[in-house]
């Protein structure tokens, strides 16, 4: 009788954490992994993380153009910015399929640009094309609001997010390259200035504080950056469509 009063409330304790993180979203995450396409018509999603994944298709039709890439670790999925007509293709990873596809409200039809998702409520982050503004939409593809980047002059080459400490970082097109800190209204906090001139896509990994970038220089990879700007090492994904992030335990839809 004894061990089987104790067995209950555990039981009951498990059940309850299991409803909290089938609430909360993101679970613990698991290890960092890094994807990119190889060009702007790839056929493919490459996943560089334990080595145990298989590619993932991109869908990208022969009269499609990639114009920006992010992963989301909430809902294990790649979105995909397509060009002409600025269209998201929204790539379901674990099933290999494509989850939906919408027209982004507010979002120009004469380019695209990189993109960065904020996962805890699942908006992305679009950057103009042509001129120093960021659009925020939800994953659904609804206008939520145009952020001016007060930064900078120039559009943005490069975004993402870090989602721990609920900042922005935009690429402006300058050289040597720099990534500008903003807060979620666009205002400047910070500037970091890179060691290595970089490409027009960015990641970054909110546990080690890195951020991930396409070398355009004599060095060939994908180069890894502290917050100094300094960088630290190469990895080996040479592709000029990157993102990097970790899998949660439990995936929201």
């Amino acid at each position: 009788m004894t061990t089987r009063k104790k067995a209950r409330p555990l039981t009951a304790l498990a059940a309850l954490a299991l409803v909290a993180l089938a609430s909360g979203g993101c679970a613990t995450p698991g290890p960092l992994h890094v994807y990119s396409l190889a060009t702007d018509r790839a056929e493919v999603v490459r996943d560089r993380g334990d080595g145990k994944n298989p590619d993932v298709p991109s869908f990208v039709a022969d009269d499609e153009r990639l114009t920006g890439f992010a992963y989301d670790p909430y809902t294990d999925h790649f979105f995909l910015r397509l060009a002409p007509g600025n269209r998201i293709r929204v790539v379901d990873r674990p099933a290999r399929a494509i989850k939906r596809e919408f027209h982004g409200e507010q979002l120009p039809d004469t380019g695209g640009g990189d993109l960065a998702i904020r996962p805890r409520d699942g908006h992305v982050f679009f950057a103009h094309p042509t001129q120093p503004l960021v659009f925020e939409l939800t994953r659904l593809g609804k206008w939520v609001r145009t952020i001016s980047l007060g930064a900078t002059s120039r559009p943005a080459q490069g975004l993402a997010y870090d989602a721990e400490r609920n900042r922005l970082f935009v690429r402006a097109g300058t050289a040597p390259a720099r990534i500008a800190i903003c807060d979620p209204e666009g205002h400047e906090t910070g500037l970091i200035t890179l060691d290595r001139e970089i490409g027009t896509s960015l990641g970054y990994d909110t546990a080690t504080r890195e951020f991930y970038a396409p070398l355009t220089g004599p060095e060939a990879g994908l180069g890894v950056f502290d917050e100094s700007g300094r960088l630290r090492r190469t990895h080996p994904a040479n592709a000029p469509f990157i993102d990097v992030g970790p899998r949660s335990f439990v995936r929201v839809f």
